[in-house]
């Protein structure tokens, strides 16, 4: 399986404090949907991640494929790892197609 890899064009920064954030409010049972930790910018718009998203953008450092980054973050999130998996596969799905991510055989 490919290896994913943030596009080096691709400008952006986590806000670790927002993460937690998000994170108390999910344990408290707030919808966190709208509500983002990683910024990416691209062709000067700035899209913020939602806390899956932003997981899954941490995790394409080009060590690891999308079954990988599913696994890992259902595990940290204590979910089914299929639920996971779909939703790797569509965020890599939207990244790829806008050149934000690439995918690299290892």
């Amino acid at each position: 399986m490919p290896a994913l890899r943030r596009s080096p064009r691709i400008a952006w920064r986590e806000e670790p404090e927002e993460k937690e954030r998000i994170l108390a409010a999910l344990e408290r049972g707030e919808d966190v949907g709208d509500r983002g930790w990683v910024i990416l910018v691209d062709g000067g718009l700035m899209h913020r991640l939602n806390l899956v998203a932003g997981e899954i953008w941490c995790l394409a450092d080009g060590s690891r494929g999308p079954r990988e980054i599913a696994r890992i973050l259902a595990g940290r999130y204590d979910a089914p790892v299929e639920e996971i998996e779909r939703d790797v596969e569509r965020f890599v799905g939207e990244c790829l197609r806008r050149g934000w991510l690439t995918a690299e055989d290892g």
